[in-house]
């Protein structure tokens, strides 16, 4: 589907509204949909499909996802979690989840930034050198 720049720009400026501080408040969005689904100007389902694709994008950015072989103690959840934190800025929500497969080593994916130091990666690389 084609949005008219119209749209985006409105979409735009509705996504900064729901800004507060740097981060995305839930209930704003909320109150931005409710009112633009009650108005209904013109474009309003573009608007409607761009603002959410904006907050999506938004929120997979403020997403960590942390996957490691074994369980990460409490010291090393602070630490990373302070890592990420003073990388990609405050309010970030990061989950820790095991994944035996990797054999060693951690996989952090933020939004679509992906750090893989996983031991099955760097093993799967050096099977494709031979």
């Amino acid at each position: 589907m084609k949005i008219s720049k119209q749209a985006q720009r409105d979409a735009r400026q509705l996504f900064r509204s729901c800004l507060v501080s740097g981060l995305l408040d839930e209930s704003r969005v909320r109150q931005v949909v409710a009112l633009l689904s009650e108005k209904k100007p013109r474009g309003y389902v573009e608007i409607l499909s761009r603002l959410h694709r904006l907050v999506k994008l938004d929120v997979a950015k403020h997403t960590a996802r942390v996957e490691n072989a074994v369980e990460t103690s409490p010291a090393q959840q602070a630490s990373i979690t302070a890592s990420l934190e003073k990388r990609y800025g405050t309010g970030l929500d990061v989950s820790y989840w095991i994944n035996p497969k990797l054999i060693g080593g951690l996989r952090i994916q933020v939004g679509s930034d992906l750090y893989d130091g996983s031991v099955k990666t760097r093993l799967e690389k050096l099977q494709q050198s031979f």
